[in-house]
This record gives structure tokens, sequence and C-alpha cells, in this order.
């Protein structure tokens, strides 16, 4: 994803940083310091196109195991060629490839002792389609705000959550409750309640909070597997603070499972084009009959231009998944994870090198057993299981077909010969935390 347009993360201005008092307006500058202001600007705004170019990295991403090339590499990428290969191949996907460390979020809300066992059910669509109007009585009340707070810190975290039982269980993003020592769950009517942590998890952004109410109204999830291109959506939130709750916008499904690299780790997401702003994070898209099948988590910005009506969600498919695990254990369990970032390979590239087809390997994770059976950054991998690989699509697949505990022999090339090199698949919590 080119990083010119960024979802929200810690690298780009946050859905839920603390809120603080706007700044005044500044008055009109007199028109004889105009023009050479501009002037400043405009070099300014070269700068930092300049500085951009050469800084600015795709994540890499350690769950799926996908590299992507630096922005600025264009001078190696297919369809053009460099001024110079560097003799080492190593030294050129050193350039080609940036690994950036993953954000560890860190929360530290205090969790209720008791686990519970969740089933959210996903139900089909019946009966006719819902006016705006009816859509948003029915659903409003399943719509709470989240504010998180930090000991020492006057601002606070804002964002919004889903109402997932009549007995307080509270959905939301991981990323609201980032660095958050304590959290309050606002329902409609302003009613504030003190939360505890039910499990979070960063990888797929998903958190679950419990609070002591009875006699709540829980959103009735739909499947997100049954939406196609161009149907309606309407999402609720809690853009830009408590002024503006419980806020909806409405909008089409503009793409599904649209691959978006978010903190250091791609997410298969729903595309929409339904406004979506800081604080809607968390919140809900639902489909024409009041169904939620998504949680809206993040939208496309930029410094440099206008971008407006692409935002994303979390299918309700995947929340089903996870919420499920989060109730049951605080985590998400028995997800395998091989521990190897990959990318794949320029045409021109493996002329020059000479090198076989096949996927580089960008990073090793620490404490996966890839790291411990050798292998090693700068090695190509070649086949997995005996099945030629060429795209991290292919490798995904193959690790998503095990489970934890099962194996996987990859084919790897190295100058100085090929090595077959067999691997344990582990629990991602147990690599990445």
């Amino acid at each position: 994803m080119n990083n010119w347009y960024a979802p929200n993360s810690s690298e780009a201005s946050g859905w839920y940083a603390p809120l603080h008092p706007a700044p005044s307006v500044s008055q009109p500058e007199e028109p004889s310091r105009q023009p050479r202001r501009r002037a400043i600007r405009i070099i300014a705004f070269i700068l930092i196109l300049a500085l951009l170019a050469s800084a600015l990295s795709y994540s890499i991403v350690p769950r799926s195991g996908k590299a992507r090339p630096v922005i600025g590499a264009g001078d190696w990428n297919e369809g053009s060629e460099p001024a110079e290969f560097p003799e080492d191949f190593g030294d050129f996907f050193s350039q080609y490839y940036t690994a950036t460390e993953n954000e560890k979020i860190e929360v530290r809300i205090p969790g209720g002792e008791e686990r519970l066992v969740f089933d959210l059910t996903l139900d089909s669509p019946s009966g006719e389609e819902l006016t705006l109007q009816e859509l948003y009585q029915k659903c409003a009340s399943s719509i709470v705000a989240i504010a998180g707070y930090t000991d020492g810190m006057t601002g606070y975290n804002w964002g919004t959550g889903v109402l997932l039982s009549s007995d307080g269980l509270v959905l939301t993003n991981t990323h609201v409750i980032d660095n958050c020592d304590s959290a309050e769950v606002v329902l409609k009517g302003e009613d504030r309640y003190d939360a505890v942590l039910v499990g979070a998890d960063t990888i797929s952004d998903l958190a679950v909070l419990k609070i002591e109410k009875d006699g709540l109204t829980p959103a009735e999830f739909g499947d997100s597997t049954r939406l196609s291109v161009g149907d309606k959506v309407a999402a609720i939130g809690n853009p830009l603070g408590d002024e503006f709750t419980r806020t909806l916008t409405d909008g089409i499904v503009s793409a599904i499972d649209r691959d978006i690299s978010y903190n250091g780790r791609n997410m298969a997401l729903i595309q929409t084009n339904a406004a979506l702003n800081e604080g809607n994070s968390g919140g809900a898209l639902f489909n024409m009959h009041g169904q939620m099948v998504g949680i809206t988590n993040m939208k496309m910005m930029s410094s440099f231009s206008s971008i407006e009506g692409i935002g994303f969600a979390i299918p309700s498919s995947t929340v089903k998944k996870v919420v499920a695990s989060l109730v049951e254990f605080g985590e998400v369990k028995g997800r395998p994870s091989i521990g190897i970032t990959v990318g794949e390979i320029p045409a021109n590239a493996l002329e020059h090198y000479s090198m076989p087809e096949g996927l580089y390997v960008a990073a090793v994770s620490e404490g996966s057993d890839a790291e411990k059976q050798g292998i090693r950054v700068g090695d190509v991998i070649t086949a997995v299981d005996g099945q030629s690989v060429t795209t991290t699509d292919e490798v995904v697949a193959l690790k998503d077909a095990r489970q934890v505990g099962d194996t996987l022999t990859f084919s790897v090339w190295r100058p100085e010969g090929s090595h077959e090199i067999t691997i344990t698949l582990m629990d991602t919590n147990d690599i990445y935390g």
C-alpha cells in the first residue's frame, strides 16, 4: 500500500489520538507576505516529497510472510532497468525490500477473572431492506463509545464499540485501547461504565471489553461472505469526539477481500465509500437489513492530496472466529505461523543474478522454528512440500491448510547450493506475542 496515503496507525495521524482543544484560528496573512510564504511552502513541499520518496517503505508482513518493495525502488521494478545493479544480490534486495519492526500494541486495562464462552451467530438476511431511517432506529442503540485513559496523561483515546451481548460484552478495535491503563464504555444516554479487558488481538485488530450492565441491545450480525460489490451499506460510529456520537453515513461495498497492510501485517478487508473519520474505529458497517457485516477500522489518508471515500472494515466472518477465542482464552489460539517474511523477485533481478524463480527471504523471526532450523535472510525458497512457489499467496495457502505443530519442507536455494529444510509451524502468539 502506497504510504503517500496510509491507514491510521502509529505512523499516521490516529483515529484515537488523545483529544486536545482545537487550535485557535489564525488571522489572514498580510498581502505583502503571501507570495514569499507561498514560495517557502512550495519549496518545503518539494523537499518533503524528496524525503518521502527516499525514506518511506511498504511494510513487511511477518504474519502472512509477505514483503513489499521500497517506494523509490522503482529503478529495479519490472519494465525498467537500473543504472547499475549491485554486485551482490543481497545488497540489491536490502535496497529493494525494507524490513520494518512490528509495533507492539500494549493494552494494560485490567482483565476480568472469569473466562466465558460466547458463540457469535451470523444470520442470513431476510425480509425487505430497511430504509436508512429504519436502520438507524434499529441499530443505533447497539453502538457505544470507548474512552481509553493512560495514567499520567490528561488526554484520552476515543473510538467506537459494538454491543455483543445483553450483559455487557463490547467489541472494538485493539488500537482504540492501545497504551491504555483503563477504559470507559459510554452508552446511549451518556451513561458511563468502567470496562475490564476480556481479550485483545493485535493481528486481527479486534478486542473485547466487558461492563457490568444488563438489559442492553446487542447488534445483530450478518454474514459478510454474502456481500457483493455494489451492495448498499451504512456505518454508525463516533467520529471526532463525543459531540458527534452515533453518526450515520451510507455508501456501498466498493471491494471485497481488499489486501491492506496495517502495522506490519496484512488484513483482508471490506472496502466501502461510506464516510469514516477519526473516532469511527471499532464501529459497525451494516447491510441494509440492519445486520452488522463489518467492524470499521481504517481509511486511506494523504498528506499531499485529498482522498475521499476509501474506508475499510474487518469482515464479520473474521470477527466470529476471533471473538470466540478472545472470550474463551483472552487471545487467539491455534493460528499457524512460519516465522519468515518473503517477497517476490523481479524478473530483471532473476536474469541479472542468474537466480532460480522463487521467493526471497527478507526476514526470519526470532524464536521461530524457521530460525532454529537454519532458514536465513538471503535464502530463495523455490518450493514448499515439493510445490513450486513464486507468489506469497501460494505459501500462505499451504500454511493455512495446516495446523500448529504440522511441518512444511522448504526447498531453499543459496549461491553455494540447494537445501531441504523442514520446519514446524508454531502458534503466532509464540512468535509475535
